[in-house]
């Protein structure tokens, strides 16, 4: 295959809400370029983005997946990205792997909640972007109404470029507004149309130039040139949102579409630098996004190949990457040794000798590197920023089915948490299960899908166990004496302990005022284990004691027949008593959650999340979509993905961290205690 330059090389990332055409649009682009002979399709599962056999199962694109066309002398790398939410760090790994954003949106539906999240992730990082309007074809479709919802959404600075001959079943061509090359067969109607829409480009593009501004307001007629040159600019500066147009599936505006991308969307020569860090000081520093630099690049995708292993998909930001050479891993501080390079498309891995600055590639197995990664040479020192940590959203419990699925499952679980970074696994010190964690249920569903087909571990899931916990209201002090005598030598321990409660977040302390060595000092320790033992085993529900400070004050022993062993048992079962005595309570955690809606769904959410217990906090309006913050008990949110989706017609979002522990009400105690009763009686 052919290297390009930097120059030459266009890095674009398809995003969308889930079902806006995403995939098919990036087959369309293959096909139209001349590169595939027949166009995918995700129905018949012919799809060149969803190869995965999961994908094609439930046609849904779950994996970012690499692509490229050619257009002339230019390479454009497209970046296909999952729409659905639950896939959110597959696509913001992505995003720092391309220079321009194409949005897709729904000529049928319009702005949705997908759209605005990923509006938002490219705006956060002021990244140029362009919109194209899909699905035009499709019955009661409108693309005016589209326009006017985007720049009601999104601001004036979005124009339309094309403009569709035609609606619904009678779509059937694009008219290009950057000239009026081919506008002679327009109706009165459509040039008017045109006339309005070019011109209001026109007039922005100069508005973006200073250049342009005066020629413009003096009325004078802009050159073909100066139009061309100043919308490029303005792309690049971000002061131009440019509205595309077409039909996928029949090629309508795919071809202009690519010639566009090709001579106008900003690429890596039009960054001369970028922004990176110091690895020691962490410091900002640039790194020069030119071929003849030092090499440097960084890791966005990590792909589990069945016949390769573990492919590393980075783009190189500066230099030249050649097969069987040696880099650092700085991230891992490790030395990589890179074998065969490849490029991408789809599932298809071309063999290439070098990957340039500016352009996307693949390596197998390397050893210590992971997604996020930054590689580079050993006098090049410089670390990439990884993409913003999500917190997942829901966790499921996860139980091996049998012995061997046991002996497998860690290895397992392992690599697909190197896969996919939205996935965490963990075990609960507190409940001893196996918590995998991810951004939705279809997140976790598929992962518990791959666990089976791809590694062959079955497992059974179930929800998780609430970590409750206890914890006193007032003070009190005990006596406990513990003395058992069999023939020989016996036990004997003697505490007097006093108990208080401690705030929130303090978990625990032990305090010794024991004067006139009234219990020798080696058993003090004894007593605080016992008492930390009892603690660990609860008292009232069987769940961990926190917030509690317990001094010992005096007590006795015996000099034959005192021991560790009596001491630690005087200590609990002296705390059990006192704690029955203290007024205990439960905890419960309780989680900050951020709810995105349209706005008609407000008063339903709010009203749903007081039904949990909820507490909101605040309400932000983002365009026609709502930001509703509240603290919500964990208890109330385990199944919250898939009601929030009934709720709002799939349309919703959320995401949650913990904030802190606080009292369970009385009577939701009493349900749980009298619950964890019948288990306790069932194991026995």
């Amino acid at each position: 295959m052919d290297r390009y330059a930097e120059n030459a090389i266009r890095n674009i990332v398809i995003l969308a809400h889930s079902g806006t055409g995403k995939t098919t649009f990036s087959d369309s682009l293959l096909y139209a370029s001349g590169l595939v002979s027949r166009q995918g399709n995700v129905d018949e599962g012919t799809s060149n983005s969803d190869y995965d056999p999961i994908e094609i199962a439930h046609k849904v694109s779950i994996n970012t997946s690499l692509l490229y066309c050619i257009s002339g002398k230019n390479k454009i790398n497209i970046i296909d990205t999952p729409g659905y939410a639950d896939f959110i760090v597959e696509l913001r790994n992505a995003v720092p792997a391309a220079e321009t954003g194409v949005v897709l949106i729904s000529a049928h539906d319009g702005i949705q909640v997908g759209t605005q999240r990923v509006w938002n992730i490219l705006e956060n990082k002021n990244m140029p972007r362009v919109i194209f309007i899909n699905k035009i074809d499709k019955e009661n479709s409108d693309f005016f109404k589209a326009v006017e919802d985007i720049q009601a959404g999104f601001g004036n600075k979005c124009v339309p470029v094309f403009m569709p001959l035609g609606k619904e079943a009678g779509f059937k061509a694009v008219v290009n507004l950057f000239s009026k090359n081919g506008w002679a067969g327009l109706s009165e109607e459509e040039k008017g149309k045109a006339e309005k829409f070019r011109e209001a480009l026109i007039e922005l593009i100069a508005e973006a130039n200073d250049d342009l501004i005066e020629k413009y307001l003096n009325g004078e007629e802009l050159t073909q040139d100066e139009i061309n040159a100043a919308f490029k600019k303005s792309l690049r500066e971000n002061k131009i949102t440019p509205i595309f147009c077409g039909n996928p599936v029949n090629q309508l505006g795919i071809k202009e579409f690519i010639k566009i991308v090709a001579e106008f969307f900003p690429g890596p020569a039009d960054w001369e630098e970028i922004d990176a860090l110091d690895p020691q000081t962490k410091e900002k520093k640039m790194v020069k996004t030119k071929a003849d630099k030092l090499f440097s690049a960084f890791v966005f995708k990590t792909i589990s190949d069945p016949y390769v292993g573990q492919l590393s998909v980075f783009k190189v930001v500066s230099g030249m990457l050649s097969s069987n050479t040696d880099f650092l891993n700085i991230n891992q501080a490790s030395v990589e040794r890179f074998g065969q390079l490849y490029i991408l498309q789809g599932k298809e891995q071309i063999p290439v000798d070098a990957v340039c600055a500016g352009d996307i590639g693949a390596v197998a197995k390397l050893k210590n590197t992971h997604t996020g990664d930054s590689l580079v040479d050993a006098k090049n020192k410089v670390i990439f920023e990884k993409s913003v940590r999500v917190e997942p959203a829901i966790s499921y419990s996860l139980k091996p089915k049998s012995r061997q699925d046991e002996e497998k499952i860690s290895q397992a679980l392992a690599k697909m948490t190197v896969e996919d970074q939205g996935i965490r696994i963990s075990r609960d010190s507190q409940t001893k299960e196996l918590i995998i964690s991810g951004m939705g249920d279809l997140h976790l569903e598929i992962a518990i899908e791959r666990l089976k087909t791809r590694y062959h571990v079955d497992v059974e899931v179930g929800t998780p166990k609430v970590p409750y916990k206890e914890t006193i209201k007032k003070s009190t002090k005990v006596h406990h004496k513990y003395k058992k005598q069999s023939g020989g030598r016996g036990q004997y321990g003697d505490v007097w302990l006093e108990i208080q409660p401690l705030e929130r977040g303090k978990e625990f302390e032990f305090e010794n005022k024991v004067v006139g060595g009234a219990v020798p000092r080696q058993y003090i320790p004894s007593v605080e284990k016992g008492v930390r033992k009892k603690m660990s085993e609860g008292v009232v529900a069987g769940y961990p004691l926190v917030d509690i400070k317990v001094t010992i004050y005096d007590g006795s022993y015996h000099e034959v027949d005192s021991s560790d062993m009596a001491f630690q048992i005087a200590g609990g079962m002296a705390l059990r008593k006192g704690i029955l005595e203290s007024s205990p309570v439960l905890l419960e955690p309780v989680m900050d959650v951020e709810v995105v809606i349209p706005d008609e769904f407000m008063g339903a959410i709010n009203g749903d999340l007081s039904s949990r217990r909820g507490r909101v906090q605040g309400m932000e309006q983002t365009g026609r979509y709502e930001k509703i913050k509240a603290q919500v008990p964990l208890s109330e949110m385990l199944r919250y993905a898939t009601d929030l989706r009934s709720m709002t017609q799939g349309q919703g979002s959320y995401s949650m961290s913990f904030s802190h522990y606080e009292e369970v009400p009385q009577r939701i105690a009493e349900k749980i205690i009298a619950m964890a009763k019948v288990e306790e009686e069932a194991e026995e």
